[in-house]
């Protein structure tokens, strides 16, 4: 089995091909905002490195979100055109839940602008707090590993391994059985994310 992962929902353009349960090629690069520019050259790149051709893979696998507008559109487009043209299954993950990778009672932060964090925090594969926006003064910090957006706290941004998070949740995708009703998670604010 031999699967596209890729992941533009944030700072990061990630393409990862993935055969079985091991990563025979990856790109990611800090390119946040030229996301759309750099793509095409990154999946040309992880195919010629793999040395397959495009039509070969048996599925794909992209971050739904949340994260910037354009950025979560740029991998579900590309997901879609490749899911109604070959004869691919589509999978999805949560960018949130992505960066966590898996690990033990990890937070995952990530800028929403105007104060505001798309949060989420995992323990492996239980959710403690889904993925939410939050005011930054409503955070707990503390009793966890934080991913994502540390700068907002005076730390050293850390999203990890996107390619190596991509293998480590393979067990956590969602089947996508109606390509055409694939849409982006977006979080809006609500009386619900805030407590």
């Amino acid at each position: 089995m031999l699967t596209l992962c890729i992941d533009t929902a944030y700072k990061y353009l990630t393409c990862v091909l993935i055969k079985d349960d091991e990563i025979i090629a990856s790109y990611s690069k800090e390119c946040f905002k030229r996301q759309s520019e750099e793509v095409f050259n990154a999946l040309g790149y992880v195919f010629d490195e793999a040395n397959i051709y495009r039509n070969s893979i048996d599925s794909i696998c992209i971050s739904e979100g949340p994260g910037s507008y354009t950025g979560v559109r740029i991998a579900m487009t590309i997901a879609k055109v490749i899911g109604e043209v070959l004869p691919v299954d589509v999978y999805t993950i949560s960018s949130l839940r992505l960066y966590a990778a898996n690990k033990e009672k990890c937070m995952v932060i990530m800028d929403a602008r105007a104060n505001r964090v798309y949060c989420g925090v995992y323990d492996k594969d239980e959710i403690i707090l889904d993925d939410c926006a939050l005011p930054i003064n409503e955070l707990d910090l503390k009793d966890y590993e934080l991913v994502g957006d540390l700068s907002l706290f005076g730390k050293e941004n850390d999203f990890g391994n996107i390619p190596e998070a991509f293998l480590k949740t393979k067990h956590l995708w969602k089947k996508i059985d109606k390509i055409a009703y694939l849409t982006p998670k977006y979080l809006k604010e609500s009386e619900t994310y805030y407590r």
